[in-house]
């Protein structure tokens, strides 16, 4: 059965196109526009709405809860404090990552996960003896993200508690006359916040955003345009950029964290005392220098893509619109060191880029790859630079309340 979420009464007339989508079993909008790259610059230059109420979210309570998530988590939630979010992964034994998400914590004995993908069965059959229960809230809850510079004015707006809401931080907050929990976190690498309501409100507090974005040019943003900003944004998606380890046939398609770019998660590994699943396999990995792959991002060389394609009487071409499946990438003897897992033209960036694995030696920023592009029915290689990721990183997004200018974008 396909749902509906607790916001789909107000977005559907909205929905110019028609285009929907499935996400975790509900309707999402393919987009609203005509022109998917119109709702893309409303969150660059103005800001976008984004329903993400189909994500996972489960309640986790209980006198363990910390110790239970400590030990199931790759990323230590005990340096989190209340009040605060992590990006976080969970991982096999092997080491491999099973999913990614954030966790909100509001005390010790009280958190919020969310995930893309059904988890439910994974985490309750790891509690073994420990005083916790985990409860799927999905249905429960709506969360209705904005995203983009005029944001945090919007949503301070409604109310004062958000203005000088950190990265990663979240608050309890009223809006449209209903309790909400604001969060400063998203899914676009722009300045932006969820707001997580309960189902019964949620029309209530989309009305309340809509006024109070009336004029600045805020429009609702779908899953086509969503995808564009996540690559700029260096964020991964799974069965795009990894697949869970356990549904993957092979090795091949399984993934560590440090091989996804993670290694930041794990700077205490050689020293911690917290068992948590996988860290003895991580720990192998990084002292014997296994991990066959670095994610990375890249910038096309520009020049060399157009060359290559007037070369053969072609406009090059500047598609926007994200290619998820693998380009191949080949060093300079034309042996093959890695691929791409999404590749775009960026229009802010206007050059395309890529999110992509390379062999751990071609992983430092400036080492040159070539990509295999197929021009006029036959493969050619064009140059490409590695960079680190995310590629568009405005100073905005993690910027403090003092920066924003009265029309509530960031400077």
């Amino acid at each position: 059965m396909i749902r509906t979420t607790p916001f789909h009464e107000r977005l559907a007339p909205l929905n110019r196109t028609g285009l929907w989508q499935h996400w975790s079993g509900h309707l999402a909008a393919v987009k609203y526009q005509m022109d998917d790259k119109f709702e893309y610059f409303a969150v660059r230059n103005a800001a976008g709405i984004v329903d993400t109420s189909p994500l996972y979210k489960y309640r986790i309570t209980g006198h363990d809860a910390e110790a239970f998530l400590a030990g199931v988590l790759t990323r230590d939630i005990r340096l989190c404090r209340d009040g605060q979010a992590q990006y976080t992964l969970w991982c096999d034994d092997s080491g491999h990552i099973v999913e990614d998400g954030v966790v909100f914590r509001y005390s010790s004995d009280h958190f919020l996960l969310t995930s893309a993908e059904p988890n439910l069965a994974w985490f309750s059959d790891r509690i073994g003896r420990q005083r916790v229960l985990i409860e799927d809230v999905s249905a429960q809850y709506g969360s209705l993200a904005l995203q983009g510079p005029r944001s945090r004015g919007i949503l301070a707006a409604l109310d004062d508690a958000v203005g000088g809401l950190g990265f990663f931080h979240h608050t309890p907050a009223k809006m449209g006359g209903a309790a909400v929990n604001v969060s400063r976190t998203g899914y676009t690498g722009d300045l932006g916040y969820e707001v997580w309501v309960e189902a019964d409100d949620a029309n209530a507090v989309f009305d309340a955003i809509v006024d109070a974005s009336a004029g600045q040019g805020v429009i609702p943003v779908g899953m086509s345009a969503l995808l564009m900003l996540r690559i700029e944004a260096g964020l991964v998606l799974i069965d795009v950029d990894f697949h869970s380890s356990r549904f993957a046939y092979t090795d091949e398609e399984r993934t560590t964290p440090v091989e996804l770019g993670f290694g930041w998660m794990l700077k205490d590994i050689a020293t911690t005392d917290r068992a948590f699943i996988g860290r003895d396999a991580i720990r192998r990995e990084l002292t014997d220098g296994t991990s066959r792959w670095r994610m990375v991002g890249l910038k096309v060389d520009w020049q060399d893509w157009d060359r290559r394609y007037r070369a053969e009487g072609i406009i090059p071409p500047k598609d926007e619109h994200p290619v998820v499946w693998e380009m191949m990438l080949y060093d300079d003897g034309m042996e093959r060191v890695g691929y791409t897992t999404s590749f775009m033209y960026s229009p802010a960036l206007q050059r395309h880029i890529a999110m992509a694995r390379v062999r751990p030696h071609l992983a430092a920023p400036g080492s040159k790859v070539h990509l295999e592009v197929t021009i006029n029915h036959r493969y050619q290689t064009v140059a490409c630079e590695v960079a680190r990721p995310p590629l568009f990183n405005p100073a905005r997004k993690t910027a403090a309340a003092s920066t924003t200018n009265p029309a509530g974008a960031s400077a």
